[in-house]
């Protein structure tokens, strides 16, 4: 089982639910966090909540789009903490879109935050995790990577890319012992599916989603993915002809 205890973990998106909710449950592991999200007054808000508890915690503001602002983030966790032993890759955004009004410049957001931004940290964390041939990857991707739900067709496909590629990385860097994780949710209770105008079956509290991402890790799982029965059912429509997914698909419209 992997020791969390007295690890560097780096966690994005970390300003607002499962983020958020993975640096509470975190403090209390013992480590050192350090927690980026574009809104750094937000984070240093919540922190002090929760900071006693940590062994230290640092906030930067970093947009995950932007890959001067990600090295001068990682030199700022280096800087600090030595080295990097976990780096929770979860910033992601969703903006829904009906194709009457469909607008490429949201679609190209939503991949810029939840691929390139991706993308982005890989570039950086790599090299020194292949140099001291150790370090987790933690990409938080969706169990909506596997088909093209209406109204969220880009974000269906971000997630999509996310997954691939996580799963391709996974298999680049067992050399160098480097381990990915992917961790697909259902539907979690955050700001982000608060925004959501449609039935989302077996919706889980973002507690639950972290308990049960922290355990993923310390199992050193190489997929996480949550609720069972969504999971379950994401398996389903995978597999089903097109026209029985199109009748499903019906009241996510």
């Amino acid at each position: 089982m992997y020791k969390l205890k007295n690890k560097s973990i780096l966690i994005t998106g970390a300003s607002s639910g499962i983020g958020l909710e993975l640096a509470r449950r975190l403090a209390f592991e013992n480590c050192n966090l350090a927690l980026l999200a574009r809104r750094k007054k937000v984070i240093e808000q919540e922190v002090r909540s929760f900071e006693k508890f940590a062994t230290e915690i640092i906030t930067i503001k970093c947009d995950v789009t932007k890959i001067d602002e990600v090295k001068d983030a990682i030199e700022e966790v280096k800087s600090k903490f030595g080295k990097i032993d976990v780096a929770i890759l979860n910033s992601g955004i969703s903006i829904p879109q009906n194709i009457t009004n469909f607008k490429s410049r949201y679609a190209k957001e939503v991949f810029d935050v939840n691929v390139f931004g991706l993308f982005n940290f890989v570039e950086v964390l790599i090299p020194e995790m292949a140099a001291n041939k150790d370090g987790i990857i933690v990409g938080v991707s969706s169990l909506a990577d596997g088909r093209g739900f209406p109204q969220n067709g880009p974000y269906s496909a971000s997630k999509a890319a996310a997954s691939i590629y996580l799963e391709s990385l996974r298999v680049e860097l067992k050399k160098y012992n480097i381990k990915v994780i992917t961790v697909k949710p259902g539907f979690v209770r955050t700001p982000m599916t608060d925004k959501n105008n449609f039935r989302m079956p077996f919706l889980i509290d973002v507690e639950q989603a972290a308990d049960t991402i922290i355990k993923g890790i310390k199992n050193e799982k190489t997929l996480i993915q949550f609720p069972f029965s969504t999971s379950i059912g994401a398996k389903f429509l995978k597999i089903v002809p097109n026209f029985i997914f199109d009748f499903i698909a019906k009241s996510y419209r």
